[in-house]
């Protein structure tokens, strides 16, 4: 994974100039992930990411976890070798998308309304692109990064990572020596509070996840007969009461300083247990961050019964949870207690929440490097309510942080593009990310 002599810069675009291209050609390869390696795509992203690194002079490794699930990766050594390396990470998977539902092709890349349209837009074929992007340009120019830079394209994370990050740490933990930061999806994307501010959201936690499996067993029987014992009952009870349950607010750190730094910028108090005033003065990032101020757990999935006329002798549902740093046991309690003695609950995936602090050289350089290219910028700290392949690069000790820089609109609906219809970032967006992390990693 060693660096091999630069390519010369030639004719070559720049990084902004050819950002939108490589966006489009990443789109285009349907990387749909069903949970299931049914997915067409991974392979081939793999080594469309590994042919554009390699034409810079970069010798990247792909690597499988099971045929057709391969992750790219590739080192670029930094002035200062001996200085701990950064990690830039983004997964070229997507969740998959009904072609009859959307305005464009989702699979097509096309360009309207000044915007680049298709699954994995913004979750995260942008980051990709942006990365692949500052990196060609540096690379070509023969710029080097401060210090070592480790780069990871990688497979799965729509379905939890366990094929694409999960297995990099745990079976090539050595890709990784020397890595202590991380940048990578859903942060650093711009909230606009007025003409003389613009805060940009820098995610420093994520919630952690108990993906569920609920089971109740009941008696079968004829469906004409009266069934005291009849289990789609017993479950569909317990569902709608974890359904409908508002789970107590509990302010962390990282959702007490944001609330803390937009309450400075909109000049008025925000009460985190006045849940309806303050998202009435988030805007569109209402829905990203109401999430972070409660656990949740919400029915995604129903199953029971193969025939009318028979009561089946066991009910099925799966729950989406999702927990606040430091209140997993907490969450546990409560779903059993609301869930009752009849449901057996078991996780289908299971990870950690995440926590790290807004401080620091890297998140100085974030600072800069936005402020540079947007003088009304302000970085803040934010909770993510999802989670990312972060949870599997902790393990090794490398604190992350949700950094792919965009200027958005104030519009549009960030927070509705991810796993939403007509996904779409703008184009002047992906080239301001570009000018940002090549300033990023000159100070990094």
């Amino acid at each position: 994974m060693s660096e091999s002599k630069p390519a010369g810069a030639g004719n070559a675009r720049s990084g902004e100039e050819e950002v939108v291209d490589l966006c489009r050609d990443l789109i285009r390869i349907d990387t749909s992930n069903y949970g299931d390696h049914s997915g067409p795509g991974e392979r081939l992203a793999a080594e469309y990411v590994a042919e554009k690194l390699a034409e810079v002079g970069l010798e990247p490794r792909i690597i499988e976890s099971h045929k057709g699930r391969a992750s790219t990766v590739a080192r670029i050594e930094g002035e200062d070798p001996s200085r701990p390396a950064l990690l830039i990470h983004g997964h070229t998977d997507v969740v998959p998308a009904n072609a009859a539902d959307w305005t464009y092709d989702p699979f097509a890349g096309e360009i309207a309304d000044g915007c680049l349209w298709g699954r994995g837009a913004v979750d995260m074929k942008d980051m990709d692109a942006m990365t692949l992007a500052v990196v060609r340009d540096r690379l070509r120019s023969g710029r080097k990064p401060p210090r070592d830079i480790v780069l990871a394209f990688l497979a799965d994370e729509e379905a939890g990572g366990t094929y694409g990050a999960r297995y990099l740490v745990d079976k090539h933990p050595e890709l990784f020596e020397g890595v202590t930061e991380a940048i990578g999806e859903v942060g650093g994307f711009s909230f606009t509070v007025n003409e003389n501010l613009r805060l940009y959201l820098v995610e420093t936690a994520q919630k952690g996840m108990h993906w569920m499996r609920l089971t109740v067993d009941g008696t079968a029987g004829h469906g004409s007969m009266t069934n005291k014992d009849n289990a789609i009952t017993e479950l569909c009870e317990a569902v709608a009461r974890l359904g409908r349950h508002e789970f107590p607010v509990r302010v962390t750190k990282t959702v007490r300083s944001f609330l803390d730094e937009l309450s400075d910028a909109l000049g008025t108090p925000l009460d985190p247990e006045d849940m309806e005033a303050t998202l009435t003065k988030l805007g569109g990032i209402a829905k990203m961050i109401g999430t972070t101020l409660r656990n949740t757990a919400a029915p995604t999935m129903l199953g029971a019964g193969y025939k009318v006329n028979v009561i089946p002798g066991q009910a099925v549902a799966h729950v989406d949870g999702r927990f606040l740093p430091g209140h997993e046991q907490e969450f546990l309690a409560d779903l059993d207690r609301i869930l009752g003695p009849r449901v057996k609950r078991e996780d289908v995936h299971a990870d950690k929440a995440l926590e790290t602090s807004f401080d620091g050289r890297l998140v100085d350089a974030m600072q800069s490097a936005l402020k540079a290219e947007d003088p009304i910028a302000r970085a803040v700290p934010y909770m993510l309510s999802g989670g990312t392949d972060a949870k599997s690069f902790d393990d090794l000790g490398i604190r992350c942080f949700g950094f792919a820089p965009l200027k958005l609109p104030p519009e549009l609906d960030f927070a509705g593009m991810f796993h939403g219809v007509d996904e779409r970032v703008p184009v002047d967006g992906l080239k301001f990310g570009v000018r940002v992390l090549d300033r990023f990693l000159d100070q990094c």
